[in-house]
């Protein structure tokens, strides 16, 4: 396995894969040492070579057995350190105590060119914290992960990424008999505040000091000078997870199970399960089968964030000596978090002008209340809308009102706001910040359906124009039907936990 060189300008050299494993140094408090559960005659699905030039690694390598058989967690990596964490969390609300990587594999933190990048395997078998579970994940839902985690990175939010994707004919029993698949997901770091929970919760209060002082170090070093290092901590992460928020809110995402085990500590979107991305403008929906209570509904994520950030504030108090440091450290996301999504919402509606954004506020909210009486389709409405300033663009997006008086005196106040706009400049803004591709739970399942039959065509097709969701692809073949609307069929699917 090798590294490309980082300079350009010389014959691309090879070197030996560099692992620092920072992680795993923390000691056993932290992880377990994870033995490998190999997978029958594993096969790739697919590979994402965009990111595996971002890491250096070695396009022809990647492409070798001995790359399946390392990804599928079947043979190990020279250097690599396999480990299982220990977290624990609320879900849904409640104290869950002690999980864990329950089907995860931590090999180690790669250095790459841009840094140290920590490469895991989501669905290689059995850990210490595996619980009732298999440790195995299965075809489909390593497929959404695979692909959504790349559509995010693709919109330019904060998540996890994947590497690869392989399986397996071994069995897995879910609802039904699937199949296996492995994930090799990466990102700077995938603790979450979880883990700080862990340690707050069982007293364990010098493990809980050691391994803030390891995420401050290595990811929020700013904080170190400040006068209470752990609550300006606690600050810097309410405003990243602000930021995120805002970001999927956007752009129409539902994470679906917004446990505090699922959220990162880096402000990643991380633990692709039942997620989805809005169709129909629907301000309560709720894209969990499992979340009978409706407490991960889409316009409840924000308030949810909070509440988790709030768990995270409790499990920092051992290192905080006051609470109202902690409280205060909090209150920055009430700030942060409307003046970003207001941000985002501005460049929807290609409003460039930065000294009238206080007056923009009445026309977001009549923008989205217009949205979900109509229960507008999400993403074509604010794509259609980038072409507003033709008359050809105007009447594509006022075809999908069919109360047409609705749109028409909206219409006119936007408009009236649209002439104190440079045009050409407020449409390149809002082609750059409005997808003409997401990834809608119907493109998803087809691309599943179409893997369960060795066909991964689908899932390479969707992969290449997730990346770059704002661009045309008309290179592509039916690149029009990736971006229209969903099929009758589509409101059927049913994506829950156990996705």
């Amino acid at each position: 396995m090798t590294l490309t060189a980082i300079d350009q300008s010389s014959q691309p050299a090879l070197a030996a894969l560099r692992w620092n494993n920072r992680f795993a140094r923390l000691g056993p408090a932290f992880a377990t040492v994870q033995e490998l559960h190999p997978l029958k005659e594993p096969y790739w699905i697919s590979r994402n070579a965009a990111l595996a030039r971002e890491l250096g690694l070695d396009q022809s390598w990647l492409a070798t057995d001995e790359a399946l058989q390392a990804f599928t967690g079947n043979q190990p990596l020279a250097g690599a350190q396999p480990i299982a964490s220990v977290y624990s969390g609320h879900q849904f609300g409640q104290w869950a105590g002690q999980l864990g990587d329950g089907r995860a594999t931590l090999l180690g933190e790669l250095q790459t060119p841009h840094g140290g990048i920590e490469l895991q395997l989501k669905g290689a078998g059995l850990t210490p914290y595996s619980r009732m579970g298999d440790g195995r994940a299965v075809l489909r839902s390593s497929i959404r992960e695979y692909l959504c985690s790349e559509a995010m990175h693709g919109l330019g939010i904060p998540s996890t990424r994947a590497l690869c994707l392989s399986g397996s004919d071994d069995k897995v029993l879910r609802e039904d008999i699937e199949t296996a698949a492995v994930v090799t997901r990466s990102a700077p770091s995938l603790i979450r505040f979880g883990h700080f929970e862990h340690f707050s919760h069982t007293d364990q209060h010098a493990q809980l000091k050691i391994l803030a002082d390891f995420v401050i170090d290595h990811f929020y070093p700013a904080c170190r000078d400040a006068a209470q290092p752990y609550a300006a901590f606690l600050q810097a992460v309410s405003e990243r997870t602000a930021e995120l928020m805002a970001a999927w809110q956007a752009v129409g995402f539902c994470h679906g199970v917004m446990n505090t085990d699922n959220m990162s500590i880096l402000g990643l979107t991380i633990d692709y399960g039942p997620f989805q991305f809005l169709d129909g403008f629907n301000p309560g929906h709720i894209c969990n089968h499992s979340d009978s209570q409706g407490r991960y509904a889409y316009n409840k994520q924000p308030n949810i964030a909070y509440w988790n950030l709030f768990c995270l504030g409790q499990a920092l108090l051992p290192l905080i000596p006051q609470q109202e440091d902690a409280l205060a450290a909090l209150e920055s996301y009430k700030t942060v978090f409307p003046a970003a999504l207001q941000k985002r919402m501005r460049a929807k509606l290609g409003l460039l002008d930065e000294a009238a954004q206080n007056d923009d506020k009445p026309l977001i909210e009549k923008t989205l209340k217009l949205l979900a009486a109509h229960q507008i389709d999400h993403a074509i409405f604010w794509r259609r809308l980038c072409r507003f300033d033709s008359p050809e663009g105007r009447t594509a997006v006022r075809d999908l009102f069919v109360d047409r008086a609705a749109f028409d005196n909206w219409a006119s106040g936007y408009d009236a706001r649209r002439q104190q706009q440079d045009s050409a400049a407020s449409t390149r803004l809002m082609l750059a910040t409005n997808p003409k591709f997401i990834l809608r739970n119907h493109l998803g399942e087809q691309a599943i359906r179409a893997a369960k039959a060795r066909d991964y065509a689908e899932v390479n097709k969707l992969l290449t124009v997730l990346q770059s969701p704002f661009d045309e692809h008309e290179e592509v073949a039916d690149h029009q039907a990736l971006a229209g609307f969903p099929p009758d069929w589509a409101a059927g699917i049913e994506i829950s936990c156990s996705s």
